[in-house]
């Protein structure tokens, strides 16, 4: 049996990622979810330096997979997080040089949502639909998939009212708690053989690698 233990930098990906994931596995395949609270950023050094209580991806991701290393079948484990604004040969290249550092290394794989995992859903735009029907067409049929282009704002543009800057106004738990209710409605309507999304379908295709 293949198990994988998954790491992800919120919890709107949490939460997306667990009701995707039964669509892409086999039954006999398990799976745990691990939400962090920000991305984060790779420590100096590979080392640990800020409060692991805040719990953010990058900086704990070191000692996290070294952890993983030491223990004997502890499955395969898959990243996942955003590209963002940063070079992606340069930030994979960086991930793998996490790894390359633990010893023993647990099988581990990078997946990046470019720019952010809201591509994901743009993938997907009757899925989007399904779940706000009143959602703007002229925004998100503007949307090029995968490009860099402030998507978490793009989609709020086309669902919420007053947009983007209605939420950040609010605050940045009003942005979370979007991204969450995002989650929970467009998830279970995409279809995952559809999806337009290169860095989406490079993940599918790269999980049912690991599985055959």
């Amino acid at each position: 049996m293949t198990h994988f233990e998954i790491l992800i930098e919120d919890q709107s990906g949490s939460r997306a990622m667990e009701i995707l994931l039964p669509k892409l596995l086999e039954a006999n395949i398990t799976f745990r979810v691990h939400a962090y609270k920000g991305i984060g950023h790779i420590p100096k050094g590979l080392k640990p330096n800020s409060d692991a209580s805040k719990r953010q991806l990058l900086n704990q991701l070191p000692r996290i997979l070294r952890g993983y290393g030491k223990v004997p079948d502890c499955g395969t484990i898959l990243v996942i997080c955003d590209l963002d604004d940063r070079d992606k040969e340069q930030f994979l290249s960086e991930l793998n040089n996490i790894l390359d550092n633990c010893r023993p290394q647990p099988k581990t794989f990078f997946f990046l949502a470019i720019e952010e995992f809201e591509a994901w859903y743009l993938g997907d735009l009757n899925a989007i639909r399904k779940a706000y029907p009143n959602a703007k067409n002229n925004i998100i049929n503007s949307y090029s998939n995968d490009s860099i282009c402030g998507t978490w704002e793009l989609l709020a543009d086309a669902i919420c009212s007053g947009g983007h800057k209605a939420l950040v106004k609010k605050g940045w738990w009003a942005v979370g708690e979007q991204k969450i209710a995002w989650a929970k409605s467009i998830s279970p309507n995409m279809d995952v053989e559809i999806n337009k999304s290169p860095s989406f379908n490079a993940m599918v295709a790269g999980l049912r690698e690991i599985t055959e």
